[in-house]
């Protein structure tokens, strides 16, 4: 029998690429994570730039610290899952996602929850409260953030000092101007701030941000003229008026009788 050695040949070609072809896919769709692991976690903060409690080496250590930072782990064996539950229990975390991709990477996407006041109560409870109203445990300093002091329940601190807290941490002259909130007896609240030896009253915590507005005018036209001291109380309870306390000089020592 005499062969067609063009059809012999095309038939081998044909059977040579379908193999080859069997072989790619079956690769293809083979689990990468079974044969790759973890080379780089890419942790991502929002808002890295507010003073927070968060940062890439804390989120590292937190996760050491239960087993499960992903660098150099089988990628399959990277339980994305687990990773955002542990983060999210975390009392300075407001969202966690992680995800994997191409290359052996895990990126961790977390939001940080942001303290806007440090809460020091006459009761002797000391804690912060953040921009969305929650209760923060007093596990760490935060500088440059203001203090509130004086009888102030929880509920105070989350209905008023978080609109406050939210108003000063949005405007940055108050941010650096405001040192310490005092919260009087009947709720209305004092303020210190860092320049001008005077206390600012604020009376009822209403209007807030107009009573600012106020102030910084007065800063502006009024104290830089006749100077940061001379007054040692200023009153901006009352809409469209600012009282002010003039600083009682300093009584004349006299001299020992001879």
């Amino acid at each position: 029998m005499k062969l067609n050695w063009k059809k012999t040949a095309l038939g081998a070609l044909s059977a040579a690429l379908a193999a080859y072809l069997l072989l790619a896919v079956t690769a293809f769709n083979k689990p990468q994570g079974k044969a790759t692991v973890c080379t780089q976690v890419k942790i991502n903060i929002a808002d890295s730039s507010v003073d927070g409690f968060l940062d890439a080496d804390e989120i590292k250590r937190m996760l050491q610290g239960k087993g499960i930072y992903p660098l150099g782990r089988p990628m399959a064996a990277v339980d994305t899952r687990l990773i955002e539950e542990t983060l999210r229990r975390s009392p300075f975390v407001a969202g966690a996602e992680v995800y994997k991709t191409d290359g052996g990477f895990v990126c961790i996407d977390l939001s940080q929850r942001t303290p806007v006041v440090r809460v020091k109560s006459a009761s002797g409870d000391d804690y912060y409260v953040d921009n969305h109203g929650g209760i923060m445990a007093n596990t760490r300093y935060v500088s440059d953030i203001v203090v509130a002091t004086g009888p102030i329940s929880r509920a105070y601190a989350k209905r008023v000092l978080t609109r406050i807290g939210n108003t000063i941490a949005s405007d940055k002259f108050w941010q650096s101007q405001v040192v310490q909130l005092n919260v009087l007896a009947d709720g209305s609240i004092e303020m210190v701030p860092r320049v001008g030896d005077n206390i600012v009253y604020l009376g009822r915590p209403v209007g807030v941000q107009r009573k600012l507005d106020r102030l910084r005018k007065f800063y502006k036209y009024g104290l830089s003229r006749v100077g940061w001291d001379t007054y040692s109380y200023i009153s901006l309870e009352f809409d469209n008026q600012i009282i002010c306390k003039k600083r009682q000089a300093p009584a004349p020592v006299q001299a020992p009788a001879e």
